[in-house]
């Protein structure tokens, strides 16, 4: 009998704190808005944005909102492009747009990326950063080098599942950003191997997966089309980086809302 009143009260908890979350999530919504703020997506971007429609929830990164005014994210992975200049690397562009779309949220971007790193070297440095800087969200580019250092498709899979499930027992949410795209890669099997193993893995453990491959394909075909050009590869130019970063910033502002969003239809692009 003890027992059941102990899950009772646990269950009455569990359930009063997430209303306190959810309505403190209601607060950071415009007055009068109709839903949820979400990061924007410029017109020169809007075409790939199709690509990375899909929304998951981010529970321990609304938590930190809710509670704390405050959002830590831990980036992870590939060394991240540049998107100019003037603007610098594509993680101050995230932060900058999450600052501005979540009022009064103190957004820090941690960038510990690493070019050239295999998914398991990352896994193994993530945990020491997580112990360090206690991040709400990583943020984890991966999936490019191991395809081209022909890591085997099963031996990824195994170290992603792994590691996300290692975040989860620590109460640190995941977006997992996809491989680059390049046209020459569109007929090597095993690049789309890793790719379809990445989107696999992240569907199965329900994590959200920025598919920057296709968002950039989706884009350049827009480009052969007649639209204004857009050129993407393996060099990590500045355009591609520019609108990779406005998918984040928005995939985790949907994220944070993501039970009260409307689901939008993903465009597929074309199979190699």
């Amino acid at each position: 009998m003890a027992r059941r009143v102990t899950t009772t009260r646990a269950s009455r908890a569990s359930s009063a704190g997430a209303a306190l979350i959810a309505a403190a999530l209601a607060a950071l919504a415009p007055a009068g808005a109709q839903t949820p703020p979400a990061a924007p997506v410029s017109k020169t971007c809007e075409t790939g944005a199709t690509a990375t429609a899909e929304t998951t929830p981010l529970p321990n990164v609304a938590a930190a909102l809710a509670q704390r005014k405050a959002l830590r994210i831990l980036a992870m992975g590939a060394a991240p492009g540049r998107v100019s200049a003037r603007a610098g690397g594509y993680t101050a562009l995230i932060e900058s747009m999450l600052a501005s779309t979540l009022k009064g949220i103190d957004v820090t971007i941690i960038n510990r990326g690493v070019s050239g790193e295999l998914a398991a070297n990352a896994a193994t440095r993530m945990k020491n950063e997580v112990a360090l800087e206690e991040p709400n969200l990583v943020l984890w580019q991966v999936g490019t080098n191991d395809a081209l250092a022909y890591v085997s498709a099963a031996e990824f899979a195994a170290t992603i599942k792994d590691q996300i499930d290692w975040l989860k027992a620590h109460k640190v949410d995941v977006v997992l950003v996809g491989l680059q795209f390049a046209s020459e890669m569109l007929r090597d099997a095993h690049y789309v191997k890793i790719r379809e193993t990445l989107r696999a893995v992240a569907a199965k453990e329900g994590v959200i997966v920025i598919r920057f491959y296709e968002a950039m394909q989706i884009l350049n075909q827009t480009a052969a089309s007649g639209n204004e050009p857009v050129e993407v590869g393996l060099e990590r130019d500045e355009a591609g980086y520019n609108c990779l970063a406005q998918y984040v910033a928005r995939a985790i502002t949907l994220g944070v809302f993501a039970k009260t969003m409307p689901q939008r239809p993903t465009q597929q692009p074309p199979r190699p």
